[in-house]
């Protein structure tokens, strides 16, 4: 008997009301938005110096990354000066552009130290990174 009155319901029913259903799109919409938007992404924070005659640079080159400790990264982990000597022989050969990425905590001695390093091992396309004002 119940049965028979629910199913007189659902066929008394001609429209199906679709505005619980935008409710519900339009929460999962936000929800989305929102957590997408806390996403971090892995790296490591360098405050580039600011510079008035900055220019692009070419996307294919290698990057150097002194941080505001004076720590060196190359390709996001943490490389000794041995290291970069012995990677840098390596890519001298090619005639790859670097990118120094300095914080600008970092000192300026070290940026200089890398910089000769560079150029003692024959890399002559070497560019320091900084934000545009």
């Amino acid at each position: 008997m119940k049965f028979r009155q629910h199913m007189e319901l659902e066929h008394g029913l001609r429209q199906i009301d679709i505005a619980p259903l935008i409710d519900m799109v339009f929460q999962l919409l936000i929800f989305f938005m929102l957590t997408s938007s806390f996403l971090i992404q892995p790296g490591i924070r360098v405050n580039l110096p600011k510079a008035v005659t900055s220019e692009a640079v070419r996307p294919e080159f290698i990057e150097i990354i002194i941080s505001g400790e004076n720590i060196t990264y190359l390709g996001g982990k943490v490389i000794t000066t041995q290291e970069l000597k012995n990677f840098l022989k390596q890519i001298s050969k090619r005639k790859y552009t670097i990118l120094i990425k300095a914080d600008r905590r970092a000192s300026l001695g070290r940026v200089v130290e890398i910089w000769d390093l560079c150029r003692d091992l024959g890399v002559t396309q070497i560019n320091i990174a900084t934000n545009q004002q």
